[in-house]
């Protein structure tokens, strides 16, 4: 499913980003340009990241500020 039409960004290039260690949303505008257009697909792609980063196992949250 697309997250940011602008930039043609899909869930799956929001987990291949977490994979590759993306943790922020600032993570994902410096690799994918995420939200530097309109920035309507913010709030949707944070979703997305928090769903992934739930399911990674070296993820711990108590550790991100």
């Amino acid at each position: 499913m697309f997250v940011c039409i602008c930039k043609g960004i899909t869930e799956k290039d929001i987990k291949a980003s977490v994979t590759k260690g993306a943790a922020s949303v600032r993570d994902l505008y410096q690799g994918l340009e995420l939200g530097s257009q309109c920035g309507k697909c913010v709030s949707f792609a944070r979703q997305v990241l928090t769903n992934e980063l739930a399911e990674c196992v070296y993820y711990d949250a108590t550790q991100v500020a």
